[in-house]
C-alpha cells in the first residue's frame, strides 16, 4: 500500500522542484533572495493545502496551469500561459488554417472583448463587429475565466454550432449563433477600381503576408502601368500579429527608413528596426485605411508609413495597442506569452492604450442624396444653345472615324457621376440595410471610408497633372 504524503511533505517536495527550477532559470542573484523563497514557500503550501482539502480532486499538472495563467494574465491582458495543445494551434494559425470562429479577441472588465472579425470567418458572417463584447458562451457566463479558459469554450469541430451572447454599445443585449469552421487565412486580398490598386490586409499573423504583399503591388503595377494613381492600403479590422511581418510590410514602402522601436523594461534594451534600400511603389501615392479594429502589428505599419510621409492615414483612431509578446517556448511543457517590450513609432511616440488619430478622420457613414434635380443655366428659357449645338455638330463632323481624347474624358466623367449617383443609398435603405453599420469593406456602394480615399487618391492625381503642366 503506498503511502500518502501529509501537507507538509507535499510541501516540502514542491519547495525543492520548484528551487530546483528556480535556480536553472534565474540569475544567481534572485536566488539567493530570502524573501523569493519565502513567497515560493508560500505558494507550495497553498497548491498542498488545495491538493489535500479541495472539494474535487485536480490533477497536478491542471493546478500548476491554471497557476502559471493566473500569475501571467494578472500582469496584462495580453500575457498568458499556453498548454501545448493552445501553442501548436498559436504554430498552426501562422501557417494560415485553424479551426474556430475567427476573431481576434482580449479581455476587459471580466469579459471577452473582440478587436476584430477576420473576413469571411464564421463570426464575420454572423455580424460580430469590432468592440462587440462576449459575455456567455453557450449559456455560461465568461466572468471568473481566465481568456484561455473562454477561448477553448469557442473552439470545437468544425461544423459545430456555438452560442455566444453579445453585448453591443446603444443596443440590448443578443444571442448569436455560429457555427464553427476551418478558418483559412488569406492575408492578402487586392483587386484594381477606377486606376486604383486596392490592397486589403487581414492579418498579419500569417507568415505569407509580406510576399503576398509585394506580389499584388507587382500585378497592379504590371496591369495599369502609367495609368496607375495610387494604392489604398486598407488595414481596418487588422488585429495585428507577427512582429516581423509588420516589418516586412513596412519594409516593402520604405527607403532605409526607420519602421519601429521597441524598448524594455525602464526604457532600456532599445531596438530599433530599420527598411532595406528600396520602395517598390516610389513616388506612387499610399492612403492606408485603420479603423478601432487595426491594433499591434498594422499599427506598427500605420505609424511607419505615417511618421516617415509615406502615406496618409484616413479613418478613425485605432486600437491602441503598443506592446509587444513574446512566445518562450517551454520544452514540453507548452510555452507562455510574456509581454517584454513596448514600440514605438519612428518619431518616439508610444500608442499604448492611445491608439493613432488619422490624418483624415472620417466616420464609417451612410449618406442621403438631398439634391436629386439641379437648376441650370440650360433651363432658363431663351438661353443661348443655338452656340453650343453649332460646336457640337463641327465636333461631330471631325469625328467620323472615331472619339478623340476629349469625348473619351467626357465619357469617363459621366460614368463616373453615374457611379456616384449608385454609391448614395436613400435614407430608407440606409436604414434597413445591415451593411449600413457593418459594410463589407472595400465595397465602394456601401464603404464611405474606401469612397473618401478614391477621392484623395483621385485629387492627388490630378493635382500631379496640374502642377506637371504648369511647369
Amino acid at each position: 500500500m503506498k503511502k500518502r504524503l501529509s501537507v507538509g511533505e507535499i510541501r516540502i517536495v514542491f519547495m525543492v522542484i520548484l528551487s530546483l527550477f528556480y535556480v536553472s532559470s534565474f540569475s544567481n542573484a534572485f536566488a539567493e533572495s530570502a524573501e523569493v523563497y519565502k513567497q515560493l514557500n508560500l505558494f507550495g503550501d497553498v497548491f498542498a493545502r488545495v491538493k489535500e482539502f479541495y472539494v474535487e480532486k485536480v490533477p497536478d499538472d491542471k493546478l500548476v496551469e491554471k497557476a502559471l495563467n493566473g500569475m501571467l494574465t494578472s500582469l496584462d491582458p495580453h500575457s498568458s500561459y499556453m498548454s501545448e495543445k493552445e501553442f501548436k494551434e498559436l504554430k498552426d494559425m501562422a501557417k494560415g488554417e485553424f479551426g474556430g470562429l475567427g476573431i481576434e479577441v482580449t479581455m476587459e472588465h471580466g469579459v471577452i472583448k473582440i478587436i476584430s472579425p477576420i473576413e469571411d470567418a464564421p463570426a464575420y458572417k454572423a455580424g460580430l463587429m469590432s468592440g462587440d463584447y462576449i459575455v456567455e458562451v453557450d449559456d455560461t457566463p465568461i466572468v471568473g475565466q481566465s481568456l484561455n479558459e473562454a477561448v477553448e469554450k469557442m473552439r470545437g469541430k468544425p461544423g459545430e454550432p456555438v452560442n455566444l451572447k453579445i453585448v453591443r454599445e446603444g443596443e440590448k443585449p443578443f444571442d448569436v449563433k455560429v457555427v464553427r469552421e476551418i478558418i483559412k487565412v488569406r492575408p492578402v486580398r487586392w483587386r484594381i477600381e477606377d486606376n486604383i490598386g486596392y490592397i486589403r490586409i487581414t492579418t498579419l499573423l500569417n507568415e505569407n503576408a509580406g510576399k503576398n504583399l509585394l506580389t499584388a503591388v507587382k500585378e497592379i503595377k504590371s496591369k495599369l502601368g502609367d495609368k496607375l494613381e495610387g494604392f489604398i492600403l486598407d488595414l481596418r479590422n487588422n488585429a495585428g500579429g507577427l512582429l516581423e511581418q509588420a516589418l516586412e510590410v513596412s519594409d516593402l514602402f520604405l527607403d532605409q527608413k526607420e519602421i519601429v522601436s521597441t524598448k524594455g523594461r525602464d526604457g532600456k534594451n532599445t531596438k530599433r528596426f530599420m527598411s532595406r534600400a528600396g520602395d517598390v511603389a516610389k513616388d506612387i501615392p499610399i492612403v492606408v485605411l485603420i479603423n478601432s479594429g487595426s491594433a499591434s502589428a498594422s499599427e506598427i505599419v500605420a505609424g511607419a508609413l505615417r511618421d516617415q510621409n509615406r502615406a496618409l492615414l484616413l479613418g478613425i483612431r485605432s486600437f491602441g495597442k503598443g506592446s509587444v509578446q513574446t512566445v518562450m517556448p517551454i520544452k514540453g511543457k507548452g510555452a507562455i506569452r510574456l509581454t517584454t517590450d513596448l514600440y514605438y513609432t519612428p518619431s518616439g511616440v508610444s500608442i499604448q492604450a492611445e491608439g493613432i488619430t488619422p490624418d483624415v478622420v472620417v466616420e464609417q457613414s451612410t449618406v442621403e442624396v438631398i439634391e436629386k434635380d439641379h437648376f441650370r443655366e440650360e433651363k432658363i428659357p431663351g438661353a443661348l444653345r443655338g452656340i453650343i449645338v453649332a460646336e457640337r455638330k463641327r465636333l461631330k463632323e471631325e469625328k467620323k472615324n472615331g472619339k478623340d481624347k476629349d469625348d473619351k474624358k467626357k465619357e469617363e466623367v459621366k460614368a463616373k457621376e453615374k457611379k456616384a449617383k449608385s454609391v448614395l443609398p436613400s435614407k430608407t435603405d440606409a436604414q434597413t440595410s445591415k451593411a449600413a453599420t457593418n459594410p463589407r469593406l472595400g465595397d465602394s456602394e456601401v464603404d464611405y471610408q474606401f469612397t473618401r480615399a478614391m477621392d484623395v487618391i483621385h485629387a492627388a492625381a490630378k493635382f500631379k497633372n496640374i502642377t506637371t503642366k504648369a511647369q
